[in-house]
């Protein structure tokens, strides 16, 4: 007799799983630093010019679970959220401000809370 033993899969918790999700703040204007709480270096923690936070010009890949995370800037910030396909979710009062709902890459165009163009806040 003959018996064929085939392991079972453990299975995958899927609030565990990793996605790539690309961040794009390279819009903003002026540039300055982000951040994602919990998951990139923080931007109020130490001097500005040798902070390890992300700077706004770069696009960055960050390795996200699915959940709800913070994006942040010193001016503007929003909740977004990663489903448990990978795919990015955020209130539709952003749109003016934010892309990528339904994908996997996170694109910012506003550098304030409100969309419409304003005087800044430094001077040149």
């Amino acid at each position: 007799m003959f018996v064929s033993l085939v392991e079972a899969a453990e299975p995958i918790n899927p609030l565990l799983r990793e996605f790539s999700i690309t961040v794009d703040p390279s819009a903003l204007k002026p540039p300055t630093w982000w951040h994602v709480p919990g998951i990139t270096p923080l931007i109020w923690s130490k001097d500005p010019v040798n902070m390890d936070a992300y700077k706004t010009t770069d696009v960055k890949e960050v390795k996200l679970k699915p959940g709800e995370y913070r994006f942040g800037t010193f001016t503007f910030d929003f909740l977004f959220k990663v489903t448990l396909s990978g795919t990015l979710e955020f209130a539709q009062a952003l749109d003016q401000c934010v892309n990528g709902r339904g994908s996997e890459k996170l694109t910012i165009h506003c550098s304030h809370t409100q969309p419409y163009p304003q005087d800044p806040d430094y001077l040149q």
